[in-house]
């Protein structure tokens, strides 16, 4: 079972819709690719880093970005595209990442100020 989004590999992406990868080392580079990409475009549009090395909550640490990877990943495959289309974002997607997002002002002060504090 995965627990968080740093858990997720290329053969779940492929479980999850339903592809045989096992002797397609293509399929396994571009399902890799997506999921890159489906972490990066997560990160960028919360403001939530992937990875950290200090105390900030990363995208590990909300589990309902899972179901997100695979919903974009399964979009970027079923489209033959190396991009998320911001256009046409799943509704379910787009709430989920609403719930989280980050990138605003305010907020971003907010947390590089509890940061600063925390080195002071």
């Amino acid at each position: 079972m995965i627990n968080k989004v740093s858990d997720i590999t290329y053969q779940e992406i492929a479980d999850y819709i339903r592809l045989d990868v096992s002797n397609d080392s293509q399929v396994q580079n571009e399902l890799k690719t997506y999921l890159n990409i489906a972490k990066e475009y997560i990160s960028n549009y919360t403001g939530i880093p992937i990875k950290t090395n200090n105390n900030i909550k990363t995208l590990d640490d909300y589990p309902d970005f899972i179901i997100v990877v695979y919903i974009l990943c399964q979009d970027m495959y079923d489209n033959r595209s190396m991009y998320v289309d911001d256009k046409n974002l799943n509704k379910v997607v787009q709430t989920i990442l609403g719930m989280h997002a980050l990138n605003n002002l305010w907020q971003k002060l907010l947390i590089q100020g509890n940061m600063i504090k925390k080195y002071l």
